[in-house]
This record gives structure tokens, sequence and C-alpha cells, in this order.
């Protein structure tokens, strides 16, 4: 008798999913996902990295996807935000 990899409760030798969480039972490695800062500092110092990391691991890795994801939109959020005020700046200055 074997037990489920993801819940421990005791399958069948030779069943490919649990009967009671559903998760598969191959021995395929089991990918780290933990959506981790480095991801989204990455994603916030290259944006367009961010984004392609984005969309490449959506299906695969959705939480790490997402940290690259934020990062890159925070990076397009700030420089935004710093061409609004440098056209307030230049403005106001041209005005004087």
């Amino acid at each position: 008798m074997a037990y489920c990899r993801k819940c421990g409760a005791p399958i069948s030798d030779y069943a490919e999913t649990c009967p009671s969480c559903g998760a598969s039972q191959n021995n395929a490695p089991v990918r780290r996902d933990d959506g981790g800062f480095g991801w989204g500092l990455l994603g916030c110092c290259i944006p367009v990295v961010g984004l392609v990391l984005f969309l490449v691991w959506k299906d695969e890795k959705p939480r790490t996807a997402k940290a690259a994801g934020i990062g890159a939109l925070v990076a397009v959020g700030l420089t935004a935000v710093w061409y609004v005020i440098a056209i307030a700046a230049g403005v106001s200055l041209a005005v004087l």
C-alpha cells in the first residue's frame, strides 16, 4: 500500500491520482512556486523581463509569474509618475 504524496492518505500502489485530494501521484519533480521577492525586484529593475517572465510562467508558476508581473507594473507606474513630475517642473520653470 502506498500513501499520497500530498495529503498522506493511503492509496493503491497503482493509483495515478489520490481519491482523497485529487493530487497526481506521478514521479514528476515538484516545482517550487514561492513567488519570491527577487523575481519582483528583477521585474521592477527590468520591466520587459518581468513581462516576459509573467507571460512564460503564468500557467506553470502562477505565484512567481505574479511577482514578476507586479514588479514590471510598479516600474512602469514609477516611470509614468517620474515623467509627470519632470514635465510639471519643466512647465513651471518655463512660466517663470
